[in-house]
C-alpha cells in the first residue's frame, strides 16, 4: 500500500515547536537588557508578517532579503517568508556595499527587511537595486529616528499591525526553493546557493541527532553564529522544531556581554567560530567565578579548525564539551561532527579525556545521509589511513548540485561537490582537515599545513591567536610566515615560538618569520582573513630572507 506522500516542508517543523512548547522563550538582547516573547507569540507574529507581505505583492518563489542581527523579528521573518513559499534571501551585514549590490541584484530581491541600526549600511545601494520595492524596518527600544533613500520604507510594527489571524501556508513541492545564501566571494563575485524545503528539513533532523548537536526541548540555545551566515548553521530551525528556549545576542556580541547573557539565561548549548570561543575563554580566565556557566554543557565550533588546546581548556576549566563541525555554504552547511568518535573496537565509551580531546581536533564523521571522500588529482579515491592526503569531496541530499543562476560546473565532479578543502580520512572514518587548498604552503615541492602550525602555536602559553600564511620565496617557491597575537601582559619571543614548534614539526616546516601583531583581520563570518593578511604583507613590501 505504501506510505503517505507528505511533502517535507519547513512549516511543518517550525509550527511544531509552538504547538508543543508555546511558552518557550525567545530572548533578544537589547541596549538596555533583554526583550522577551513566547514561541506562540513568535509564530502568531510570523503569520501577521506573511499576510502583510502577501498584501505587498510577495508570492510563491519571490525573493525577500533579510538584513538583520539575530533576534525575534529575524526569526519571525524566517518563518513568514519560508512558510508562505517565498525565498528567504540572507544578506550578510558585514559585506562591503559592492558585494551587497551584486547579491541583491543577482537574486532579484523584491523587499528587504532590515534592522534600523544597520540601515545606514544599505544607503550606498540607493538607486542601484531596482528590484527592491520596499524596506521593512525593525526598530529596537531606545533607537532614534531612521530614514533611508534606498526604497519606500515602513516600520516593521506598522507593517504587520493591520493584520491578524493565520496565513494559510501553501502545500508546496518539497523541492521548492526555501532559502538563498551567497558565498563570501574570495575569488570573483559571490556565488549563490539555493536551498530546498526538503534539503533543510533533512538537515534539521540530522543536526539534532545525539552524535551531532544532541538537541532536545530541554536545551536553551544561543546561536552566536549570525543567522545571515548559512542560516545560522540551521540552529534556529532545529530549536523551533523542538521548542527550545532561544537566546539571541542581536549586535551585542562583545565577549563580556556575551558571557553574561549566556550565564543569566542558563544557556546549555552555544554555537560560534573559534575566535569567539577564544575571546570567551579570555573573559572567563580574567574574571574567574564572575559568571555562572554551570548549565552550559556543550559548545559547537566551526568555520576553521579547533585547536586541541582550546577544547582542553573548556573541558578542564568549565566541564564543557567542545564539538567541532565542518561544512560550508554549499552543504547547508553541516556535514561532519566530531565528538567522542565511535571506534571499531568499541573503546569509544571508555575513552580517556586525552583520547576524546584528540578526536575533537578532527573534523569528524559525516552526518548520516552524506558521503565524504578524499581523492588525488585524477579523482581516484585515496586510502582511509589517516595519512594519505587529498582533495575533499562530499555528496548527499543537502549538498548543492549547482550555483544559483550560474551554470559553471568547475566546483563539481559528477554528483560530488569539490569543496576546495584538503585532508585525510582515518580508520574510524573521521575527516581530518589539512587546510583550504589555497592556504596550504608549498615549499620546495612539499606541502605545509598552515592549520597545523596555527593550532600548535596557539597551544603555547601566552599566545592568544596565530595566523600562518605563505609568502613568495626565490628558491623554495613559498615559505610560511606566522602572525601571532599575545595575551595581554605576555612576553613570548620569536625563539620561544620556534622552539615550541620544533617539538612537532621538521625544521623545513617551521615559519621563517614570526611577526607579533595587535590583531588579525577577520572575514565577514569571523574567520581569519588570510587573503587580507597576504595582501597587507605584500603592501608592506615584506620579503622573506633568501636562504639560498
Amino acid at each position: 500500500m505504501g506510505m503517505q506522500r507528505t511533502p517535507l516542508l519547513m512549516s511543518r517543523l517550525f509550527e511544531r515547536g509552538a504547538a508543543v512548547a508555546p511558552e518557550a522563550e525567545i530572548v533578544t538582547a537589547t541596549g538596555s537588557g533583554t526583550r522577551r516573547q513566547s514561541l506562540r507569540q513568535t509564530i502568531e507574529r510570523s503569520h501577521r508578517l506573511a499576510r502583510a507581505l502577501g498584501d505587498a505583492g510577495v508570492g510563491i518563489g519571490d525573493r525577500v532579503a533579510v538584513f538583520m542581527w539575530n533576534g525575534s523579528r529575524h526569526l519571525e521573518a524566517w518563518c513568514a517568508i519560508v512558510g508562505m513559499g517565498a525565498v528567504l534571501h540572507n544578506l550578510n551585514v558585514r559585506l562591503p556595499p559592492a558585494d551587497l549590490e551584486y547579491i541583491v541584484n543577482h537574486a532579484g530581491s523584491r523587499l528587504i527587511i532590515a534592522d534600523a541600526d544597520i540601515l545606514p549600511l544599505l544607503e550606498p545601494l540607493a538607486g542601484r537595486v531596482p528590484t527592491v520595492e520596499k524596506i521593512v524596518v525593525g526598530v529596537e527600544e531606545g533607537y532614534g529616528n531612521w530614514s533611508t533613500a534606498v526604497a519606500e520604507a515602513i516600520d516593521y510594527e506598522a507593517f504587520i499591525e493591520p493584520w491578524s489571524g493565520r496565513f494559510a501556508w501553501p502545500r508546496l513541492d518539497e523541492h521548492a526553493p526555501l532559502g538563498l545564501c551567497y558565498t563570501s566571494g574570495t575569488t570573483g563575485n559571490p556565488k549563490g546557493v539555493e536551498y530546498e524545503h526538503r534539503s533543510q528539513y533533512l538537515h534539521t533532523m540530522a543536526m539534532c541527532m545525539t552524535d551531532a548537536m544532541s538537541l532536545s526541548a530541554t536545551d536553551a540555545v544561543c546561536g552566536v553564529v549570525p543567522m545571515f551566515h548559512v542560516m545560522g548553521w540551521g540552529l534556529p530551525w532545529a530549536a523551533m522544531m523542538l521548542g527550545c528556549k532561544q537566546v539571541m545576542p542581536h549586535r551585542f556580541t562583545d565577549p563580556v556581554r556575551l558571557v553574561r547573557l549566556m550565564a543569566e539565561e542558563g544557556v546549555t548549548l552555544a554555537t560560534g567560530v573559534p575566535t569567539v570561543w577564544q575571546q570567551v575563554r579570555a573573559v572567563c580566565s580574567d574574571e574567574p567565578g564572575s559568571f555562572d556557566l554551570s548549565r552550559l554543557s556543550r559548545i559547537v565550533s566551526g568555520g576553521s579548525a579547533v585547536p586541541e588546546s582550546l577544547a582542553r581548556w573548556y573541558w578542564e576549566a568549565l566541564g564543557v564539551e567542545m564539538i567541532q563541525e565542518w561544512g560550508m555554504t554549499e552543504t547547508s552547511p553541516l556535514a561532519t561532527f566530531s565528538r567522542r568518535a565511535r571506534r571499531p573496537d568499541g573503546t569509544h565509551a571508555q575513552a580517556a579525556p586525552e583520547e576524546f580531546l584528540e578526536d575533537v581536533s578532527k573534523a569528524g564523521q559525516a552526518l548520516p545521509g552524506l558521503e565524504v571522500e578524499i581523492v588525488d588529482e585524477n579523482f581516484d579515491p585515496m586510502p582511509h589511513d589517516g595519512r594519505s592526503t587529498g582533495d575533499i569531496l562530499v555528496c548527499g541530499p543537502w549538498v548543492c548540485a549547482e550555483y544559483y543562476r550560474q551554470p559553471l560546473r568547475e566546483s563539481f565532479h559528477g554528483d560530488w561537490l569539490v569543496t576546495g578543502d584538503v585532508g585525510s580520512i582515518d580508520g574510524n572514518e573521521c575527516l581530518i582537515l589539512s587546510d583550504r587548498s589555497k592556504d596550504l604552503v608549498k615549499s620546495g615541492g612539499e606541502w605545509i599545513s598552515s592549520v597545523n602550525l596555527e593550532n600548535h602555536i596557539t597551544a603555547l602559553a601566552g599566545v592568544a591567536q596565530a595566523c600562518v600564511v605563505a609568502q613568495p620565496h626565490p628558491r623554495w617557491e613559498q615559505r610560511p610566515v606566522a602572525l601571532v597575537v599575545l595575551d595581554e601582559g605576555s612576553a613570548v619571543s620569536e625563539d620561544q615560538v620556534l622552539l615550541h614548534c620544533s617539538d612537532r614539526f621538521a625544521k623545513w616546516q617551521l615559519p621563517d618569520e614570526v611577526l607579533f601583531v595587535d590583531s588579525i583581520p577577520l572575514t565577514s563570518t569571523g574567520k581569519m582573513d588570510k587573503k587580507t593578511v597576504r595582501a597587507n604583507l605584500r603592501a608592506a613590501d615584506y620579503r622573506l630572507p633568501d636562504l639560498r
